[in-house]
């Protein structure tokens, strides 16, 4: 009985923690905010984890895997589950680079096209948040978050 108190206490206390926990509080606001997008863009296609997968592999210009992750934070196999459904869908694909370990990413036509078409949807989602957010408020949330990044990438 003294066990499971004690086990009761320490769940009420980590609940307590959870409230001011980064990890949990940056999840908790990158799913509602992924769901704003999602449902906004849902008309195009795509949803937000997508057309930003998408976008960086047209800003990045034919990336390789290793450096897309690299780019956008992200580890190589959580990338590459990612990228496989746009790869189906014909949006990408992926060809072997100078060597057979290295992976080229490259958007299609298909994909370019898909994009494009999804660019009204996505400027929908960005101004209807940052119009609600407030647009001093978000590029000053902006200048926090590269800091934290930069500070978590030290850690």
């Amino acid at each position: 009985m003294v066990n499971k108190e004690r086990q009761n206490n320490e769940l009420r206390e980590g609940m307590k923690l959870g409230k001011n926990c980064v990890c949990f509080n940056l999840r908790k606001t990158t799913r509602v905010v992924t769901q704003i997008y999602d449902r906004i863009m849902k008309p195009s296609g795509l949803n937000g984890t997508q057309f930003t997968l998408l976008t960086a592999v047209a800003i990045a210009g034919s990336p390789t895997i290793a450096n897309l992750a690299k780019n956008l934070l992200m580890d190589r196999t959580t990338l590459t589950r990612n990228i496989k459904p746009l790869e189906k869908q014909e949006l990408l694909i992926i060809t072997a680079g100078e060597d057979q370990r290295t992976r080229i990413v490259t958007l299609t036509d298909q994909g370019e096209n898909m994009l494009s078409n999804a660019l009204p949807y996505w400027n929908k989602a960005q101004k209807s948040i940052i119009e609600s957010y407030g647009e001093d408020r978000w590029e000053s949330t902006m200048s926090d978050l590269k800091e934290l990044i930069t500070i978590a990438q030290k850690i």
